[in-house]
């Protein structure tokens, strides 16, 4: 199974299997309404042409939450179709919103709980799904996703914590009784012909939080009641996460938030296994429900190893295609070295947990999207020095390109003669200059830098700088 195979999702024909998972950008107003800068991100993601986009979560309800789009009411629709048009003009990408329901939290720490819904509370939340269900489907979406993630409503129903002593909580069966019945709403608002995807938690990644032996009855129980995909998502929990002072509670500080969005500590792929187990026990018992892995999925070789495995159908691609948008593009039309690739350090989540607009670290010093060229010129070669520190480390500078329009410098290593891997990169604004902190004394460790254009265009590499540090 290659990675610009087409896949058909009930009514809906995905012309290659990345996905663009919903992903928060803090460029809503208060209003709710799509705005130029929403429309400006989403038309920027539509040119790179991955199979899917998923816009970000919007509200179902009519309360308000800061920055956050909504289709609670009928007054939003016209601000979807003109945005669905103009994404339409550039790409052939299927488009779908992402529809959340939310428990309030304050800046006091006090935030609500799954026992704090009253019933009738329960039948509106179903009924509101349904309703931003159907909008989507006049707006003119290909679908829509329903947000079963996280630290929100249907997450905080499904999970392992929710100990409500009724039939919304305690056993598993009683845990999806919520979901399910929106499941329902939401299929009876739409109609047969229109697909339905599910973005689920296939972990906590808590302390009593559920693991893959309940997920994997999550996605079996979606795809018995006619789920057209499954997106999986880990981790991003309340529970675990660092509060600050006089702020509302982030859900991605902990370590649910680490497995939601690995950062540069943690290898390629880190979350796999997850859909992997969800997808084979789909297959056993007999379902083809397409399944969506997410978490550091950066090059085609590894995309395509999972789909040709058999671990899922579909590639999520956020933090990849947030630094990279083009990357579809790029990759089917054989430029992979042209890619800017994302290095994870999760300054995009700090912004976000910040409540300031999101951007990605290797940008253009502010810039609020992800730059645009046609350039395909590389910048001349630039020159390494090493040193080893003392505070044990490898610093490893360069003399900055002299073209104009440099974009950043790819940092590579090779470890006791292995093949170069790409461990960081630097912003072309910054001072030449990185410190490699994971180098350890001993090994044989060789270097070289390249530098990229706007387009990603690479220089050769410079010359290899080498150094084995001193044991102690």
């Amino acid at each position: 199974m290659m990675l610009f195979e087409p896949v058909q999702i009930r009514s809906m024909r995905l012309p290659n299997r990345i996905v663009l998972p919903a992903m928060v950008t803090r460029l809503s107003g208060e209003d709710g309404f799509i705005n130029q800068e929403i429309t400006d991100r989403y038309v920027r993601y539509a040119k790179g042409e991955p199979g899917l986009i998923v816009i970000e979560a919007m509200g179902v309800s009519t309360a308000k939450s800061g920055p956050l789009l909504r289709l609670g009411e009928d007054k939003f629709i016209d601000g979807h179709r003109e945005l669905l048009n103009r994404m339409r003009a550039v790409s052939p990408s299927k488009i779908v919103p992402q529809i959340i329901h939310f428990l309030k939290i304050s800046r006091s720490g006090w935030r609500q709980k799954v026992m704090d819904l009253a019933r009738d509370e329960l039948r509106a939340i179903v009924r509101m799904y349904g309703e931003s269900a159907a909008r989507a489907r006049t707006a003119g979406y290909d679908g829509v996703e329903l947000h079963m993630a996280h630290a929100y409503t249907m997450s905080s129903f499904l999970s392992l914590r929710n100990r409500r002593e009724d039939e919304y909580g305690g056993s598993l069966e009683n845990r999806l009784r919520l979901p399910s019945e929106v499941l329902a709403a939401v299929r009876k608002a739409v109609g047969v012909d229109f697909p339905i995807g599910v973005r689920f938690d296939a972990e906590e990644c808590i302390v009593d939080g559920y693991g893959l032996n309940d997920s994997k009855e999550i996605a079996l129980r979606f795809a018995r009641l006619g789920v057209d995909y499954v997106s999986l998502s880990a981790g991003g929990k309340f529970e675990d996460a660092v509060a600050k002072a006089g702020e509302p509670v982030y859900p991605y500080t902990g370590y649910s938030g680490d497995r939601c969005m690995p950062g540069a500590v943690y290898q390629d792929g880190y979350n796999n296994y997850l859909a992997d187990g969800i997808k084979k026990h789909l297959v056993a018992k007999g379902f083809a429900t397409p399944v969506v892995t997410t978490g550091k999925i950066r090059t085609k070789a590894l995309a395509e190893s999972i789909l040709n495995e058999g671990k899922a159908d579909l590639i999520g691609m956020a933090r990849t295609l947030l630094a990279d948008p083009d990357w579809p593009k790029k990759v089917r039309e054989g430029r992979e070295d042209a890619v800017v690739r994302c290095v994870s350090i999760n300054v995009c989540k700090a912004l976000d947990e910040n409540f300031k607009k999101v951007r990605c670290y290797l940008w253009p010093k502010g810039a609020l999207h992800a730059p645009e060229s046609s350039d395909r010129t590389a910048p001349g070669p630039v020159a390494a020095r090493i040193a080893e520190e003392p505070k044990g480390h490898v610093r490893i500078s360069w003399d900055a390109a002299r073209d104009a329009g440099v974009y950043g410098y790819e940092v590579w290593r090779s470890t006791d003669g292995m093949p170069f891997q790409m461990i960081s990169a630097i912003r072309g604004n910054m001072h030449p200059t990185y410190q490699d902190s994971s180098a350890v004394a001993g090994a044989a460790l060789r270097y070289y830098v390249r530098a990229y254009s706007l387009a990603g265009s690479k220089s050769a590499p410079s010359n290899t700088v080498e150094i084995t540090m001193r044991l102690p």
